[in-house]
């Protein structure tokens, strides 16, 4: 589960780019070859989890070269309220790699 709790960081655009965070954004789920997750941003302010069970996206924005996921954890039934700052470390067209300070996530956009 901390492996989902960390994929929170997974969306943004960096300072000075006109690239927009907005789409589908997945990496490989470790140790199960095939499968992805990640998170759906969308224009308007909501985001929604790719494969995700656990970790409940659901809006998104944008700071500048920050990017702030807020959502549910959901598990051992309890459900938490959670808010990730992400730095945009880069944004393409097919990629975003975000860092929350303790890891660095590489995602690319689903197609």
């Amino acid at each position: 589960m901390l492996g989902v709790v960390m994929l929170l960081g997974i969306l943004t655009a960096c300072g000075g780019n006109s690239m927009s965070v907005v789409g589908a954004w997945v990496e490989s789920v470790p140790g199960m070859e095939g499968k992805v997750q990640g998170v759906k941003i969308e224009k308007g302010g909501n985001a929604s989890s790719i494969n995700m069970a656990t970790l409940v996206y659901e809006s998104w924005k944008q700071n500048g070269d920050q990017l702030v996921l807020t959502g549910k954890s959901i598990g051992n039934g309890q459900t938490i309220e959670f808010a990730d700052t992400l730095e945009i470390i880069k944004l393409s067209a097919d990629s975003l790699i975000l860092n929350n300070g303790k890891m660095t996530f590489h995602y690319a956009k689903q197609k």
